[in-house]
């Protein structure tokens, strides 16, 4: 997985520019619409709560619509984002990584973690399987101890906590 095979553009510059210029623009019209509706005007007693926020959403706005209109003058010459290959590389981390943040919500952080760390382990660092389980299931547990018992910081648990009793 170290060499980048596939050279075909996955995603242009241009497609890019207009996605993260919309991405923002909406980022920026969810903060002037809670501003305005926490209170975004000058009182009496000077600003209200969303008045500094508010111009902050413009500001976005405004600066997003100048990136949306510079991408669409872009050339279509404008070269790959990325190609396909180095978009496998990077969804082969994101999305195990991602599947590890929602486990978490749901068998708290100490399972998912050993699962997370097996899985990299195993898949990318080509380890053997009692390695992968020895060095994930050690991690967790030198952090069980440090956080749950030393530092007396409760992490999140799960499921499987619960029937050890750890929580």
């Amino acid at each position: 997985m170290s060499e980048v095979h596939d050279q075909r553009a996955a995603l242009s510059n241009k497609t890019a520019e207009l996605a993260v210029a919309g991405f923002t623009f909406a980022l920026g019209a969810i903060v002037i619409f809670d501003s305005w509706r926490i209170g975004a005007r000058w009182a009496a007693d000077g600003p209200q709560t969303g008045y500094f926020p508010f111009y902050v959403g413009v500001i976005i706005c405004i600066a997003s619509l100048v990136n949306f209109v510079h991408a669409l003058l872009i050339s279509k010459k404008n070269g790959a984002f990325v190609e396909v290959g180095q978009l496998k590389l990077v969804l082969s981390v994101l999305v195990p990584s991602s599947v590890y943040v929602v486990l978490v919500g749901f068998l708290g952080i100490y399972v998912p973690s050993i699962i997370y760390i097996a899985f990299f382990m195993r898949w990318l660092g080509k380890y053997a399987w009692w390695k992968a389980a020895f060095v994930s299931v050690g991690t967790n547990v030198f952090f069980y101890c440090v956080f749950e018992i030393w530092f007396l910081v409760p992490l999140p648990k799960g499921v499987v906590e619960s029937l050890l009793g750890l929580d």
